[in-house]
């Protein structure tokens, strides 16, 4: 029996969203369980640039997501809960959204921090008036990546990848949603 390539790809599809799906859908309900996430994510990307500590102390607030799970066969969607800090208090939970069309497949779990560099760009976040396009790049957190890393209106955001397979070339956008403890 000839085994077609569609349905090789589909298979293949189908067990690295299987694989990521977990994560995407495991509970990060509690406080303390989403504060204890954050903190974990935030060394990990200390871990892996120790330069991004400057930036952790420096920035007026930054929100944590410690896992991000998205999955993607021409149309895709990502999700994930995080902590707001503002000027190193965590001040409350927030909601990220994302959805994309375009040539992609597969499944993967990120992390991310975004950093506000001012009082002003911390409230358009903390307001819900902060989506990012398909314009807004981040940057890939890796040994060195912060020193020249530079903040765009106000804010500059990086990520880290957990797993999975992901293969892209769309657009979209994010959505934030914030809510005070």
């Amino acid at each position: 029996m000839k085994k077609s390539p569609v349905m090789f790809f589909a298979v293949m599809v189908l067990v690295v969203c299987s694989s990521v799906m977990p994560t995407l859908l495991q509970a990060q309900d509690s406080k303390e369980t989403m504060m204890a996430e954050s903190k974990e994510a935030k060394s990990a990307f200390i871990k892996t640039d120790e330069s991004m500590n400057g930036l952790f102390k420096d920035a007026y607030g930054y929100v944590v997501f410690p896992n991000i799970g998205k999955g993607a066969l021409v149309v895709g969607g990502a999700g994930g809960k995080g902590i707001v800090y503002e000027q190193g208090k965590a001040t409350g939970p927030a909601k990220m959204v994302q959805v994309t069309v375009g040539a992609q497949a597969g499944g993967q779990s990120y992390r991310e921090v975004i950093f506000f560099q001012t009082k002003e760009a911390l409230e358009r976040f903390k307001n819900n008036n902060l989506e990012f396009s398909g314009q807004v790049s981040a940057v890939a957190a890796k040994s060195g990546a912060s020193a020249n890393a530079k903040y765009t209106d106000g804010v500059l955001v990086f990520t880290q990848e957990r797993g999975g397979l992901m293969v892209e070339a769309s657009i979209g956008g994010q959505k934030f949603t914030y809510e005070p403890f």
